[in-house]
């Protein structure tokens, strides 16, 4: 991504709708809670009755009555909702991507090295791979793991090819439960090592999200690693991943290219921070 990039894929943005691809967050809302982390939560540090009564500056009765006051706070897991996985997230040996160890580089508040605080805002051509509608279905079957012919496939049908530098957003139908907790965790399908493969080493993808919270599809393919592909990616080929991206409007009304807008909280020293991407449709050639 350079300026040269960002100015020639914004140059080619056809105007009109923009489209939200972050999703609401709530209580309740899917997570990965599986090793432990927190869920989400919200709770009211302030409201206008309970201001009245309180009276937390001492200027009384009448005027809390007067300026009703709502305040409140949020705890979650840094990888909830729609969210980027930084360089950090996931290493192998005890080492992450550019060989930064974390018995040098952890510590108590955070990774000194490849922090989500480092991730750019990310201007670039955007290109959805709807693998879920090339097979004719609402939601691929559990467990599904997308291959690179299917990729290839996908792409073959909706008449788009993937280019160097790219954002690569793969559709699995799965957002169509997220209101589901449980059933938008459970066995997700996603995208094999084979996949991934072709979609950095062969096309050129800058950035590869999903609409899942795993990217890849559980369970795994391998014996020895319990989640190959985002390991692969973060920790072997230094590439952020997007998770939890919502593209039911894009697939929708079959906007497959598009200017990819994003930028995420800047964390310091943290895996992962939430994001609140846009895509922009761009006008035909």
């Amino acid at each position: 991504m350079t300026e040269a990039s960002q100015r020639a894929v914004l140059a080619r943005v056809a105007g009109g709708r923009a489209y939200d691809l972050g999703v609401e967050y709530f209580v309740g809302m899917p997570s990965w809670w599986a090793l432990g982390d927190p869920r989400y939560q919200l709770w009211m540090t302030h409201t206008p009755h309970g201001t009245v009564v309180d009276d937390p500056l001492g200027i009384g009765k009448p005027m809390n009555e007067k300026v009703s006051y709502t305040g409140d706070a949020v705890s979650m897991y840094t990888h909830t909702g729609t969210h980027i996985d930084a360089l950090n997230h996931f290493g192998l040996h005890d080492q992450i991507w550019n060989g930064f160890r974390a018995d040098e580089h952890a510590g108590d508040r955070g990774w000194k090295r490849a922090g989500a605080e480092t991730i750019p805002p990310i201007v670039a051509r955007g290109v959805l791979i709807d693998v879920a509608g090339a097979r004719g279905v609402d939601v691929l079957p559990d467990s599904y793991g997308i291959t690179a012919r299917e990729l290839q496939e996908a792409l073959a049908k909706q008449r788009v090819r993937v280019q160097p530098g790219d954002v690569v957003l793969v559709r699995t139908g799965r957002m169509r439960r997220f209101t589901d907790a449980d059933r938008y965790m459970e066995r997700p399908p996603g995208l094999t090592l084979d996949g991934a493969r072709w979609l950095v080493d062969t096309a050129g993808a800058m950035v590869i999200g999903g609409d899942n919270l795993s990217l890849e599809s559980f369970p795994v393919e391998t014996h020895d690693n319990w989640i190959p592909v985002r390991t692969w990616l973060l920790a072997e080929r230094g590439v952020p991943i997007l998770e939890v991206v919502n593209l039911e409007e894009l697939a929708r009304d079959q906007v497959y290219e598009f200017a990819f807008v994003g930028a995420s909280l800047k964390l310091r020293g943290a895996s992962g921070a939430p994001m609140r991407p846009i895509a922009l449709p761009l006008a035909a050639r």
